[in-house]
């Protein structure tokens, strides 16, 4: 307890979604600070976190600051001294600002010069003078997404001191004694009524929960283990794991009470560990007749409504049952499982009147109301996009996938039903089953699977992750219109919100182009394993059709030279995804250069040449030709690329005399059909084995032969042989991108 330093900073209740980024950075800027502040510590700072609190602790503090000793420039020896040596004005100010004589200063010589220098030497002040300002640095160091203002300020020169909710206590402890630290509060017309908040020894316990006595009462702590075991008995789960494990015994203690179990939302649990310091469950009913509405609306208005846990029968079917989570330990379930009841079959009934509503009419009789839905003042409204999506999601199956007029229809159909479902009482209401309610409509209606299908999952997926949803499995036949309609929105409205005018920044991205974006390469990535189409599809003609849809309608002008930095922002996102499923930057650099846009550009191409990087790296004679390479690109980096597929090298082999370079060219004639052959059969893997056994004539080559002669004549045709091997490779990978041995 000696020297452990305990704090925490008491608020009014933090949204849930926050708590798990606040607990990391209050560790990070905590431990940062310590050491801004020269005071080292044994061990990490550990961090956790109650919509109430945010607690951080660290088992040893250096009782004292490190000495500091650093050395400081002054001016330069030339201004400092005269012709016959005596010192200037400027010496003497120079010493006497450190405390020392001229005779002890050093010279110092720099790239600019030789200077004047002095050691400074600080000696460390006690940790318990220095911790109220690393308090201060880190209380306006933690980031908010959105930060109150709430009349108070620190004495730190810095003026306001705003925080993500206003701060009732502070607990804050080195070595079992307080160290003084005030807020203070604006000593505006009411200051009588608002008073500092002043660290202390104290904590709090549950605002509703006591063993005895009053909830919410203060409680004195001297350590952190004392801390801990104070805040259990005072019903406080300090513990993110804590409160998570004991939600997860009691859902499913109290699901096998309703003979069934609980559903699987992983987000939600974690979400509701963090609502609450003390969770309990309690378990309602809902009248079986709810259960004739589509699962989506019970499991949405229970979960992102009333964020209650559905409960499953064995057939994996809901029951008419769900789980809430309370703040407090229930003598009296029944009385809250009353309420909650009450408030969810309310919604309920509401959800079926809008069902009701809705199912008067098919979708496709929804589609006229499209025209009063806006979708941007520049780009009309979604009855202009169902339009255009219609007809890009049909040109879609036809000349890039290559599907049958079967499919097309079906792309086509839902292309033009997709947004049907805003003009709906249901998605107005439940605007969280915006596509699904569509696609449950389409199907009601009796739509082909292709139709209701490609409407359901249109905003899938949401991630670019492999294992994202939607799955092959749950495509089934409408794996391939369902492609195409995905690929049209997310196209669609990149281009027109382009031209626009609406291109993301920094900090701004309020149509969510990233999102979409992401989503179109994930779809194109995945093709093969989703969406049933094996070619290489470029993105380029779509993006263009796209525009000529746009420009068919005249609702934008320019929609070309308004969407050219689109093709860079579609790249920089196919990277994202590459990050994210474990390919190295080098790796990513070497199909994905620096500079390319749509030209060409087939992310499921990007895919599988990425994946055969990654099988063929491992080779012994692949890395060290990565290296030759890069020595080949950079001697002809001024050599305009060639196709290949034209490249006369017996024209170039004429001019050459030297044993090692006909015996590269011959070398390169011999692969480079095979090479070529492969790539034309998307089989990287092996284009990527021919180009590494040209390895020991490429080595040879730089061995024997000098390519920057005298001789122009020779000099362009060794010239022209390097540019033959590299405009041959680039074709797979640009290699000279390849860093060098993995790690």
């Amino acid at each position: 307890m000696d020297r452990e330093l305990l704090l925490e900073i008491g608020c009014e209740e933090l949204p849930a979604s926050w708590l798990p980024a606040l607990t990391e950075q209050l560790a990070q800027r905590l431990g940062q600070r310590l050491k801004d502040f020269r005071l080292t510590t044994d061990g990490p700072v550990e961090s956790s976190a109650t919509p109430r609190r945010l607690t951080a602790h660290v088992t040893r503090v250096a009782e004292r600051q490190s000495d500091l000793e650093e050395n400081v420039s002054g001016p330069a020896v030339s201004a400092a001294f005269g012709p016959d040596g005596t010192p200037t004005p400027a010496a003497v100010g120079f010493a006497r600002k450190y405390g020392v004589e001229v005779t002890d200063l050093t010279r110092v010589t720099t790239p600019k010069g030789e200077y004047l220098s002095v050691v400074k030497r600080e000696r460390g002040r006690a940790a318990v003078d220095i911790l109220p300002d690393v308090l201060g640095a880190t209380l306006r160091d933690l980031p908010f997404p959105k930060q109150m203002r709430w009349d108070a300020w620190i004495d730190d020169g810095k003026g306001e001191f705003t925080f993500g909710r206003p701060i009732r206590w502070m607990l804050f402890l080195f070595g079992g004694r307080v160290v003084p630290f005030v807020i203070r509060r604006s000593s505006g017309a009411q200051s009588s009524l608002v008073q500092d908040v002043r660290s202390g020894a104290l904590t709090y316990g549950h605002r509703f929960l006591a063993m005895s006595g009053r909830p919410g009462r203060s409680v004195k702590v001297r350590s952190v283990s004392d801390y801990k075991q104070r805040l259990g008995e005072h019903f406080i789960l300090l513990e993110h794991s804590e409160r998570h494990d004991r939600l997860v015994r009691e859902l499913d203690a109290h699901a096998r009470r309703l003979g069934g179990r609980v559903a699987s939302q992983p987000a939600l649990l974690h979400e509701v560990a963090d609502l609450v310091e003390y969770p309990s469950v309690v378990a309602g009913v809902f009248p079986p007749e709810f259960l004739t509405l589509p699962d989506e609306v019970l499991t949405t208005t229970m979960i992102h409504h009333q964020h209650y846990f559905p409960v499953l029968d064995e057939q994996q079917k809901l029951l008419p049952a769900f789980l809430a989570v309370t703040n407090i330990e229930v003598e009296q379930p029944q009385k809250i499982a009353i309420n909650a009841e009450r408030v969810l079959t309310a919604r309920l009934r509401d959800a079926r009147f809008f069902w009701d509503a809705d199912r008067r009419t098919p979708l496709a009789a929804k589609l006229a109301r499209l025209d009063t839905v806006l979708l941007h003042k520049a780009l009309g409204s979604y009855a202009a996009k169902a339009a255009r999506l219609e007809r890009l999601a049909r040109w879609i199956v036809t000349e890039a996938f290559g599907g049958t007029p079967a499919q097309a229809d079906d792309a086509g159909t839902a292309g033009r039903l997709a947004k049907a479902d805003l003009t709906t009482d249901m998605v107005r209401e439940f605007t969280e089953l915006q596509g699904m309610m569509g696609g449950i409509y389409a199907r009601e209606d009796g739509s082909s699977e292709g139709v209701w299908k490609s409407i359901y999952y249109q905003y899938q997926p949401v991630g670019v992750e492999a294992q994202q949803s939607p799955t092959a499995a749950q495509l089934g036949d409408a794996a391939l219109p369902w492609a195409a309609v995905a690929i049209a929105d997310r196209v669609d409205t990149l281009v027109g919100l382009f031209a626009a005018g609406e291109q993301p920044t920094g900090t701004r991205d309020p149509f969510a182009l990233r999102r979409a974006a992401q989503g179109l390469v994930k779809v194109l990535v995945d093709l093969p394993d989703v969406g049933g189409v094996s070619r290489q599809v470029a993105l380029e003609g779509i993006v263009a059709e796209a525009r000529r849809a746009y420009e068919a309608q005249g609702l934008v002008t320019d929609v070309a030279g308004k969407t050219q930095s689109l093709g860079a922002f579609v790249v920089e996102r196919l990277k994202f995804l590459c990050e994210r499923r474990g390919y190295r930057p080098d790796e990513i650099a070497a199909v994905l250069p620096d500079g390319q846009g749509l030209a060409g550009l087939a992310p499921l191409s990007v895919r599988q040449r990425l994946d055969a990087l990654r099988a063929v790296r491992p080779s012994g004679d692949f890395e060290p030709l990565a290296v030759l390479f890069k020595r080949a690109t950079n001697i002809v980096k001024d050599v305009p690329a060639g196709d290949p597929a034209t490249l006369d090298l017996a024209a170039i082999r004429a001019a050459l005399a030297e044993p090692a370079e006909l015996a590269l060219a011959d070398a390169l004639e011999a692969r480079r059909t095979a090479i070529t052959a492969a790539v034309g059969q998307a089989d990287y893997s092996r284009a990527l084995l021919e180009v590494a056994a040209l390895r020991p004539a490429v080595d040879r080559f730089f061995t024997e032969v000098f390519v920057m002669v005298d001789d122009a004549a020779l000099r362009q045709a060794r010239l022209s042989l390097l540019a033959a091997l590299r405009d041959t490779v680039r074709g797979i990978a640009d290699l000279s991108a390849i860093a060098g041995p993995q790690a």
